[in-house]
């Protein structure tokens, strides 16, 4: 009969209540965020960013009519920014895109380093390694 330490048994429960402590957040629940538009031209539309300087060149999103609750009404890629203005190129549109419209940007995810769950996985994982070398 194999005689398991109890630290090798805490190390292991540890690591299981790490893993349950939290469900990752669903996909219905993520949210972009709402800028007004501010000026439209044929193909593309400036939109204001004043508190956002994660929106960079690049990025794509919608335009929605907050008056047909949230109707899509174009898809645009962010082709520059500056002092706190973007300017979008529309890239398809269901209707003339105009300043009643809403800007929809979704933030770009967290680093994997700044997630809780990495570094709560690198702890049990360091702990129940050490465990198991030590007393195996």
């Amino acid at each position: 009969m194999i005689r398991v330490p109890a630290a090798v048994v805490g190390a292991a429960l540890l690591s299981i209540a790490a893993f349950a402590g939290g469900a990752a957040r669903a996909d219905a629940q993520d949210t972009a965020q709402r800028f007004e538009i501010t000026a439209v031209g044929d193909t593309t539309f400036q939109f204001a960013v004043p508190n956002a300087p994660w929106v960079m060149e690049g990025q794509q999103g919608i335009a929605v009519d907050p008056r047909r609750r949230d109707g899509l009404v174009a898809r645009f890629r962010v082709m520059s920014v500056a002092n706190g203005i973007a300017d979008a190129l529309i890239l398809g549109q269901t209707q003339k895109v105009t300043t009643e419209h809403i800007a929809l940007v979704t933030p770009p995810a967290p680093r994997f380093y700044s997630r809780w769950s990495f570094w709560s996985g690198l702890a049990a994982g360091l702990l129940g390694g050490f465990a198991l070398g030590k007393w195996l």
